[in-house]
This record gives structure tokens, sequence and C-alpha cells, in this order.
């Protein structure tokens, strides 16, 4: 049995007050992870580009 056929299971006799919050909470832990995946992702590109900003070649963009 996985995780996700067990947290099923236990939901599955919950009221639905507590399963509503249950949930909600699973919704949380899922847009959580994917704000820290998707930050890890903007992490990643800001160091890539970190070398084509702030150079002679980009001087003339910055009055514009």
């Amino acid at each position: 049995m996985t995780i996700a056929d067990e947290i099923f299971e236990q939901a599955r006799h919950l009221p639905e007050p507590l399963a509503r919050e249950a949930l909600d909470f699973v919704v949380f832990l899922r847009t959580r992870h994917e704000r820290r995946e998707w930050r890890d992702l903007m992490d990643a590109q800001s160091s890539a580009l970190a070398g084509t900003r702030d150079n002679d070649a980009d001087e003339a963009w910055n009055h514009v």
C-alpha cells in the first residue's frame, strides 16, 4: 500500500468537516512544494544570467 493509499483510507473515515480540513492541508503542502521548486528554478536562472547583466555591452540599455 502506498502512502497515498494510506492517506485515502484514513481520510475515508473522517467526518466531512475534518476531511475538508485534511484536503486543505494536502493542497497547502502541494502548493508549498511547487513554490519551492519554482524558487529553485528562478535562483538557477538568475545565477546563469548574472554574467549577461551589468557589463560594458549592457551599459547602452541602462538609459533606454
